[in-house]
């Protein structure tokens, strides 16, 4: 119900940022120049190889050499590897013409 009736003294007013669609919890993607993905290589060889590989998909990466420290780009291959959506071929429904092929209708002689 409307608090008109049953609401007596001053209204809040909406924020007027929310009307405007400004979206204040914004979630920085990782990747980009505000949150570089930060990755630690073993050797210069394959700090170059990295350094390719992330300019080639257009992100941002702080790339640390530490032959002490085992390899650490899980953050680069998450971001490269995302999962695609499955997506299934459209059942035909009852009145459509048959797939395999014998030009009834998919309910006469398929379905």
């Amino acid at each position: 119900m409307s608090d008109k009736f049953f609401f007596k003294g001053k209204k809040e007013k909406k924020p007027k940022h929310s009307s405007y669609g400004f979206n204040t919890n914004r979630a920085v993607k990782a990747g980009t120049e505000e949150a570089p993905l930060a990755l630690v290589v073993n050797s210069e060889e394959r700090k170059t190889e990295v350094e390719q590989i992330v300019q080639e998909n257009g992100l941002f990466a702080n790339i640390e050499v530490n032959g002490e420290v085992a390899e650490k780009i899980s953050e680069l291959e998450g971001i490269l590897n995302k999962p695609k959506t499955t997506t299934f071929a459209k059942k035909p429904s009852r009145n459509d013409p048959c797939s395999c092929g014998s030009g009834k209708k998919y309910k006469k002689c398929c379905g």
